[in-house]
């Protein structure tokens, strides 16, 4: 068990009595050993299940980096998929003249124009098989490679190309390319249901995305909305609707799993990437875009990021929307990993913990760095 962080510990359960989220379980960890971390909350509230470090979370868009991105850099290592290669040699479905011109990077870092979202369950007409086609047909919003968009269509898009290119379901991918190889036992795609009670739940129906779709395209009759509490499944609408595994989102796992997939991107540590392949992490690759973005992370150097001011400015993280985040500071082989389940037990609007998480980042990098003033 590791020993808690004192204020850390009162910045969380701060959010916790706030009604922010019903838990929280931290680690932060330095060359591959976890140094300080707490679990705290109840994971489920009715019935109530206590957060443990053994609790499983719907990851959300932390799917993007610790799957696809990851799965995406190995693809490039093996020379199988080169990143600024035209997405047209990959799927013809883009075979579209306004889609010509966008590359695998642009999908990687959000500059290929595509929209940010949009319910495959209703634009495909409920059909899986039509998702990709769906989102190849949306107009552009901007030209490629002219600003950052971040985008769930953007990873939707590579999971299809590694589906594509490998023969091979993305979980089946995942399962036999990262988590069999480092020996991952609580990190998967669609949980058994044996899982159920070791997890934490999510929103109570799709209030959120239902809210979105009138909002945004009103007039779609659609029956398929989840009514009931979105616990032991993924939560995000898309996901579930494309079978609970696509490049955006669908991942679950703990807080100590999610360390062992977050140092796969730092090349002192990385059992899977070569030390080069990891430099591009950590590299801005939207010079003189509104954001700065790396091969499937966003850089601490992006204004009003999630990584607060102490992390460095080539420090690389990404969140999820269920209420996770990690942030990886390449230079001391530093990661700080957060999973809360804020859409559980809250009625809409969710809470926006990017303060919380600011804060975590301020409070964790103060730790580490009077523990290491004190051992010298």
């Amino acid at each position: 068990m590791t020993r808690p962080e004192t204020n850390i510990s009162s910045l969380l359960t701060s959010g916790i009595e706030a009604g922010d989220f019903p838990s929280a379980v931290y680690l932060i960890a330095e060359n591959n050993q976890i140094v300080f971390g707490e679990a705290l909350g109840q994971a489920v509230r009715e019935p109530a299940h206590e957060a443990t470090f053994e609790t499983i979370y719907d990851l959300a868009s932390l799917t993007k980096p610790l799957v696809t991105g990851l799965l995406c850099a190995r693809l490039v290592e093996l020379g199988e998929i080169t990143l600024d290669s035209s997405l047209l040699n990959y799927l013809g479905e883009f075979d579209r003249a306004d889609k010509h011109a966008i590359t695998v990077r642009q999908l990687l870092v959000h500059t290929s124009g595509l929209p940010a979202w949009r319910p495959l369950y209703i634009t495909s007409g409920g059909e899986q098989e039509a998702a990709l086609g769906a989102i190849a047909s949306e107009p552009l919003e901007h030209q490629p490679d002219t600003q950052v968009v971040y985008s769930d269509l953007n990873f939707i898009v590579l999971g299809f190309l590694l589906e594509r290119l490998t023969g091979k379901p993305l979980a089946q991918l995942a399962q036999q390319e990262i988590f069999e190889p480092l020996e991952l036992q609580r990190t998967f795609f669609n949980p058994a249901a044996a899982h159920q009670t070791e997890m934490a739940a999510c929103e109570t129906g799709n209030a959120y995305e239902r809210n979105m779709c009138e909002t945004s395209s009103p007039g779609h009759d659609y029956s398929g909305w989840r009514e009931n509490l979105i616990w032991g499944e993924v939560h995000d609408g898309n996901a579930h609707f494309l079978g609970g595994a696509a490049g955006h989102a669908g991942l679950f796992s703990t807080a100590g799993e999610t360390l062992r997939l977050a140092n796969q991107f730092l090349g002192n540590l990385s059992q899977l990437l070569e030390a080069q392949t990891c430099q591009l992490f950590r590299t801005n690759l939207t010079q003189g875009l509104n954001e700065a973005r790396s091969i499937a992370w966003q850089l601490a150097a992006t204004k009003d990021s999630s990584a607060g001011p102490s992390l460095p400015a080539d420090a690389f993280g990404h969140s999820g929307f269920t209420g996770t985040s990690c942030w990886i500071d390449p230079h001391g082989d530093r990661v700080f990993i957060l999973l809360t389940n804020r859409t559980h037990g809250r009625s809409l609007p969710f809470a926006n913990i990017n303060s919380v998480r600011r804060q975590f980042h301020t409070l964790a990098v103060a730790a580490l760095d009077k523990q290491e003033t004190a051992r010298k």
